[in-house]
């Protein structure tokens, strides 16, 4: 019988599972060659943890390996219900609180290794974390796409960790209550994004759709909704997706260094984002985002696999 030790936690609403103890060993090679040892032959243990009976399509998980840098705290390879993440800004502020819970490490400074680059993350107490994450940057502006069903809908193609299509312009009231109608209208703009052609800078498919509205709360800039990979919505702002958000911002001259951009989500939760300036990326002005949130610890446990189980991957 298989047993493999996972610390669930939320940020902001939304689910992480992290594999702390009896996951695969994809070996001693970078993260982006061990994300593809972990795709090609233990894909069986991403779908068994993710998904039903013991996951649902919402939960983001988490590998935890060692770094190969000595400078760094950990490595992690993110995945959800259909396949790996680049990088997962909500799952890395899980991951840090989640290394907390564990004793593993305190308050202060954190270099993790991901597929993407290393990701600093700063502990501020047990349950706030800020991540410094990797450059991003927009692609594309103003693309039309057609839409069937909803006519032309524009926006911009915009990388923040991972691939967005940030749509400002449209009649979609950003309520939790319509998730199933923003659920829908999302899914066909990436539908569209497909028949058209159209990708990141990398031929890498735009996979997450980020609509963008006014704020229920004054004390925010802006709501957004987020449709993942998978099909499921992003219960909190979506790090990566707010990071793509204030490059398009800093890009407009719409966001000065410095300035908090306080992104809420579809649930209501905030996180709280700035932008350093970098070097250009691909020739297109690129920021470092900072993105500060909270996350709380919802379980410790151990996940079994019965070989009699039919079900078990």
């Amino acid at each position: 019988m298989r047993r493999i030790h996972v610390i669930d936690s939320h940020t902001g609403g939304e689910p992480t599972r992290i594999i702390v103890q009896g996951g695969p060993d994809p070996g001693p090679c970078d993260l982006a060659q061990r994300r593809e040892v972990f795709r090609q032959q233990f894909d069986h243990v991403r779908r068994s943890v993710i998904c039903e009976p013991r996951g649902s399509d919402i939960l983001v998980g988490g590998l935890l390996c060692p770094p190969l840098d000595p400078a760094c705290t950990a490595g992690v390879i993110f995945f959800n219900n259909t396949g790996f993440l680049n990088m997962c800004g909500h799952g890395m502020i899980g991951l840090m609180v989640t290394l907390a819970w564990l004793g593993r490490i305190g308050p202060g400074v954190h270099h993790i290794e991901t597929p993407v680059g290393i990701v600093t993350a700063t502990l501020l107490d047990s349950h706030r974390v800020a991540v410094r994450n990797v450059p991003s940057w927009r692609y594309l502006r103003d693309v039309t796409v057609p839409v069937s069903g909803y006519g032309v809908v524009r926006g911009d193609v915009a990388w923040g960790g991972n691939w967005f299509f940030i749509v400002s312009e449209h009649d979609k009231e950003l309520s939790l209550s319509r998730w199933k109608t923003l659920s829908e209208f999302t899914g066909s703009i990436r539908q569209a994004l497909e028949s058209a052609g159209l990708t990141g800078a990398d031929g890498s498919p735009i996979d997450h759709i980020e609509l963008s509205g006014p704020p229920v709360d004054s004390r925010a800039d802006s709501r957004n909704f987020v449709l993942c990979p998978g099909g499921a919505y992003d219960r909190s702002p979506c790090g990566t997706g707010t990071s793509a958000r204030i490059a398009c911002l800093a890009a407009d001259g719409l966001l000065s260094p410095g300035q908090i951009w306080r992104q809420e989500s579809i649930t209501g939760s905030v996180f709280e984002a700035t932008a350093e300036r970098t070097d250009n990326v691909n020739g297109h002005p690129a920021v470092v985002p900072t993105i500060t949130g909270s996350a709380w610890i919802t379980g410790d446990l151990q996940l079994i696999f019965e070989p009699s189980d039919p079900y078990q991957a």
